[in-house]
């Protein structure tokens, strides 16, 4: 996947992203057996010329990122194998990333820690079916492939 650097510059902090990824969920109480992980691959890429990041999970879900440049967060738009559609709200700092979408019935959150040195993203998502409590979904890492 080729790098660019002509990108929107309302993304600029997100170019440490694009890149392939190695990724790893664990503890997880969908999977069949929660201390089973899954191991899979994402890649971040700039799109239409840079206009938007897509961040892609293999073959099944897709997330289309911007921001407005009067704004410090950024829009989400996610869409995956099972028909489900969902837009998130998103901030990027240069150690934090999150991301979180309130809804009546069905809120999420997630946090991720970026190393240091940029290579490993360890995260975790929570979710609430109310939006007042709140429990671990399951963690997930991104590791940049080398």
């Amino acid at each position: 996947m080729a790098k660019t650097n002509s990108y929107n510059p309302a993304l600029k902090q997100l170019a440490m992203l694009v890149d392939e990824w190695e990724m790893e969920l664990s503890n997880a109480a969908f999977l069949p057996n929660p201390t089973d992980t899954v191991k899979g691959q994402i890649s971040f890429a700039w799109v239409e010329n840079g206009a938007f990041l897509c961040m892609r999970m293999g073959d099944d879900a897709f997330w289309l990122i911007n921001r407005d440049d009067s704004q410090a967060d950024y829009k989400v738009f996610y869409y995956d194998a099972r028909s489900v559609s969902r837009i998130y709200e998103m901030s990027f700092s240069e150690h934090t990333w999150k991301m979180w979408r309130n809804s009546p019935t069905f809120s999420q959150r997630y946090e991720g820690k970026i190393s240091s040195d940029g290579n490993t993203i360890t995260a975790r998502w929570e979710k609430s079916n109310d939006g007042t409590s709140w429990e671990h979904d399951f963690n997930i890492t991104y590791t940049r492939k080398k």
